[in-house]
């Protein structure tokens, strides 16, 4: 199993640089950029845009020339020598593949270097939003599973019956409706829209956390929670629960089972001494792409609406104001723990069945 570990973190290596290099090649010819941002800031008399903030230090905007760098789309009365500094200011004054190189190089060192809007790091900001990601992405993944995997196998085992099809239709419309659609609707409902007003709309904590004691801040934290989680909910259980269920019904009909019947075993011990080590195999090969999704990418709306300051936000704004040291160190961080997640999915492997061994497996 050592050789099978070090074979797959040495392929990391070339699968991350190439997500990178993709990424980095699209954003090159991609329309739009920080430069032209400031540009569109200035000549629009944005007052974002009178003071900046990048790895040169503050840049002063400059008056305008009757010259046009004919470079960027809007630049046309600008001085050529303030384009100038903006480029070097933002790096686009060195070649793509100079800045690829010294990106990745940063990057190797976890050195993500400074946001070029927000005057501050990139590590801070994506350590400052952390909290609200992990709070709704470790709570939709534990509470998920732990809903759907006893659902799966009582609808697996009860197949056919009123409780499997009733739990079907629930569990289909849930998936069907919009987490969005189904955010508001919760707002409207018992957030202080047109009928109640029992949740908080905004925030993760009170205004007031800190002067709470531990049992109210427990209180507190869950009170700002629910309405997320349950939007979150409605579509997070569907799939795993659905696969759960095929899957034990798939194995139930093996002729293992009939053997392990046969020799006086009750149905539990069939079910979780044999049937349960199999089924869950197909379940654990789903992990990676449910954390991953659970933790960073499956709550971007969700955190719009109910007002959650966290990475997924994050990243969306970054993308919008063409951000891109959030935007690839994001997208870093990202890669990076979903290949790490799914080297792990398949140590879980060989933990639940013993009989799988990757490293004997021809490559």
């Amino acid at each position: 199993m050592g050789a099978y570990i070090l074979r797959r973190l040495l392929l990391m290596i070339p699968t991350i640089v190439g997500i990178m290099a993709i990424s980095f090649a699209v954003v090159q010819f991609a329309p739009g950029g920080p430069v032209e941002q400031v540009i569109s800031d200035l000549t629009g008399q944005n007052q974002g845009g009178d003071r900046l903030s990048g790895g040169g230090g503050d840049l002063a905007v400059q008056p305008l020339g009757d010259e046009s760098s004919g470079k960027y789309r809007g630049a046309q009365g600008l001085d050529p020598e303030f384009i100038a500094k903006l480029e070097k200011q933002f790096g686009f004054d060195k070649p793509p593949l100079e800045r690829f190189g010294l990106m990745m190089w940063n990057y190797i060192r976890f050195d993500f270097g400074e946001s070029f809007f927000r005057n501050t790091s990139v590590i801070d900001l994506i350590l400052d939003k952390m909290p609200v990601s992990i709070s709704l992405g470790l709570w939709i993944l534990l509470v998920s599973y732990a809903i759907s995997i006893p659902l799966g196998i009582k609808k697996a085992i009860s197949d056919g019956s009123t409780f499997d099809v009733w739990t079907s239709g629930i569990i289909i419309i849930g998936y069907a409706v919009p987490g969005f659609l189904f955010g508001i609707l919760l707002i409207v409902l018992f957030a202080g829209g047109s009928f109640f007003d029992w949740f908080p709309l905004r925030g993760i904590v009170s205004d007031n956390f800190v002067q709470l004691n531990w049992w109210q801040k427990i209180l507190d934290y869950f009170w700002h929670m629910t309405l997320p989680l349950i939007t979150l909910l409605m579509s997070a259980f569907a799939t795993t629960t659905l696969l759960t269920k095929n899957s034990f019904i798939d194995e139930i009909k093996k002729q293992y089972v009939i053997t392990a019947r046969a020799k006086g075993l009750n149905e539990r011990q069939v079910l979780y001494g044999h049937v349960f080590r199999n089924a869950m195999l197909i379940v654990i090969a789903g992990f990676p792409g449910a954390f991953i999704t659970a933790f960073f990418t499956g709550s971007l709306l969700t955190e719009y609406i109910f007002s959650l300051d966290g990475l997924g936000r994050l990243g969306y704004e970054s993308v919008v104001k063409r951000d891109y040291p959030i935007v690839f160190a994001t997208l870093y961080i990202f890669s990076l723990m979903g290949l790490l997640v799914g080297l792990l999915s398949d140590l879980i492997y060989t933990w639940v069945d013993p009989r799988i061994d990757f490293e004997r497996r021809d490559v």
